[in-house]
């Protein structure tokens, strides 16, 4: 059996997409973590699944799965690159808004050219039990014990759990340990993406992130969000922002507490391909 896949990235964070809209979703975690693999497999940082919406109010739903092979319930540039491919597939107009279902709920999307999206995000959480983080109050700011030092950082979920912490240098040695001592850290009990942010000015952010479950990214979009949202809550940027990435810049534009978050960047195909999968493996979806 062979199973058709389309490849993509939206600013160098790379999917792979699966047509499920006919078909249950055939992979476990196993076959997962293989396909991700960039030396023998196709390689990617996640894995999108296109199928038939549960929520009525939706066309789509869209499954995600980290490289390891675990569930994520968000994914900020993996929903562009559904939208592009929805798009291709004949099922999505340019200038159409379309709302698509995520495992974190539906979000609004609309294609503003072929290869560019604008995602409604909804609204940040920052009710640590919704996050879920461990905290005994809400704060915009945490003081957290981390290899022997105190990282101060703030949490935030935009479907999935962030910790976001400034950093006036990217290019820090420090970060290469700290990133995935974060991203597990006791406190976030679902484990977080861990976003290190430098601010520029206030329109202008840089970010590095390492995302659970997929480690380093060249750029997470939720990432970009929650960096955003957070310093916005502070009063440290205004209610639009370029956040920069290692693999492209994305926009940001939120005007606080009672508003949606809306994030416009690119989506690019790649390549389409076929994976073989073993004869008698079981179908399954979610």
């Amino acid at each position: 059996m062979q199973l058709r896949f389309s490849k993509m990235h939206g600013s160098g964070n790379d999917f792979v997409v699966l047509d499920g809209r006919q078909h249950a979703f055939p992979l476990d975690q196993r076959q997962i973590r293989a396909l991700a693999d960039r030396h023998t497999g196709v390689g990617f940082d996640q894995l999108l699944s296109v199928e038939p919406a549960r929520d009525p109010s939706c066309a789509f739903y869209y499954g995600i799965w980290n490289a390891d092979g675990s569930p994520s319930g968000q994914c900020g540039n993996g929903v562009r690159c559904v939208a592009a491919w929805l798009h291709r597939a004949g099922a999505l107009a340019i200038g159409a808004n379309v709302r698509i279902e995520s495992p974190s709920g539906p979000v609004t999307v609309r294609l503003l050219g072929v290869d560019e999206v604008i995602v409604d995000m909804g609204e940040p959480v920052f009710e640590p039990s919704r996050i879920p983080f461990a905290a005994a109050a809400d704060d915009d700011a945490y003081d957290i014990p981390l290899d022997g030092e105190s990282i101060r950082i703030g949490a935030v979920s935009m479907g999935n759990p962030h910790a976001v912490v400034v950093q006036p240098d990217l290019a820090d040695p420090a970060l290469q340990r700290l990133g995935p001592l974060l991203s597990g850290h006791e406190r976030f009990p679902a484990q977080a993406n861990a976003g290190f942010v430098q601010q520029i000015d206030r329109g202008h952010l840089r970010l590095r992130v390492h995302e659970r479950g997929a480690g380093w990214t060249l750029a997470c979009g939720t990432g970009a969000c929650a960096a955003m949202a957070v310093l916005h809550r502070r009063g440290e940027v205004d209610d639009h922002v370029a956040v920069e990435l290692p693999g492209g810049t994305l926009h940001i534009d939120w005007a606080g507490a009672g508003h949606t978050l809306w994030m416009t960047g690119p989506a690019a195909f790649v390549f389409e391909g076929e994976w073989p999968i073993p004869a008698g493996t079981p179908p399954r979806r979610g």
